[in-house]
């Protein structure tokens, strides 16, 4: 009974990284290229919140990149069943787009994703009788979403903008956040003003994304981001995350090193029942990957 708002909002950023602008190039006789890629995660993180319940997670990627622009991304990776209830552990991510311009200066991309949790869903009350006092309309939110995707960039800062155009994402409505603070907030105020706005879902949401990328040496960058993220009907959910990531090709792995941290407005939108423990996803850590493409 709870929302999770740490949506995957890396689709364009994926397909970005795993396809630099692409050009035609006349001493080039391939037009296209495919990568698979294999990471392996101490935990998996999006926009600084936890996906695998602070634990180790592996991803599966699949990247194209074709010299006309177009791009595509698959990502299969490992969730928490405790985050994701009722699903099979594994989330679901599929973008496709374009890109263009000059990678030195300025370029552009557009796209549209979706991100599925198999059999993930959780059941919540979508009203609540003040008379009675009691929680009332129980119904189940998916954590599935779409969303579409304007990348604009210059040399190695670029910002992205997701818009989310399904009725709901990440089980963020009425029964997920309004559900989540009636839970786990000790006095129950906030959480009777969100269901007294009435039963709303989060489609037209935003988030926003700009990262820099300083090449320290030519198999190290440094990598700066920043988030912020906008929940349509629910400020409650608003939040800004950081990540300073430090990646190093050698020995034909990729390793990276990420400081990761947040800064929510409502924390227990970000509090998981584990059991008789309850655990927040959204503290500031320190992680580790290693990656190998094929």
């Amino acid at each position: 009974m709870r929302y999770q708002s740490h949506i995957a909002a890396g689709v364009l950023a994926a397909i970005a990284a795993a396809a630099p602008l692409a050009h035609a190039d006349e001493r080039q006789t391939a037009s296209y290229q495919l990568d698979t890629e294999v990471r392996l995660l101490t935990e998996q993180r999006t926009r600084g919140m936890s996906d695998s319940l602070l634990g180790p997670a592996a991803k599966l990627s699949l990247q194209f990149a074709h010299q006309s622009g177009l791009v595509a991304v698959a990502e299969l990776v490992t969730v928490s069943k405790t985050q994701f209830l009722d699903g099979n552990g594994m989330g679901l991510t599929l973008g496709a787009g374009y890109r263009f311009g000059d990678p030195e200066g300025w370029h552009y991309g557009v796209g549209l994703a979706a991100e599925a949790f198999p059999g993930a869903k959780f059941d919540a009350p979508h009203g609540f009788d003040m008379n009675a006092f009691t929680p009332t309309n129980f119904s189940s939110t998916k954590y599935d979403s779409q969303f579409a995707v304007l990348e604009i960039g210059y040399g190695a800062l670029e910002g992205r903008l997701l818009g989310v155009l399904s009725n709901t994402y990440r089980g963020a409505d009425t029964g997920g956040v309004c559900g989540a603070m009636l839970q786990f907030s000790a006095d129950p105020t906030k959480a009777l003003e969100c269901y007294a706005r009435g039963d709303q879902g989060s489609r037209g949401s935003l988030l926003f994304d700009l990262d820099y990328k300083i090449r320290l040496a030519s198999a190290t960058t440094l990598t700066l981001h920043v988030g912020r993220q906008r929940v349509a009907n629910f400020s409650e959910a608003d939040f800004t995350d950081y990540r300073i990531g430090l990646t190093r090709k050698q020995w034909g792995f990729e390793w990276n090193l990420d400081w990761v941290g947040t800064q929510v407005t409502t924390p227990e939108l970000f509090m998981v029942q584990d059991g008789n423990d309850v655990r927040s996803v959204n503290n500031n850590k320190l992680l580790f990957s290693v990656a190998r493409r094929f």
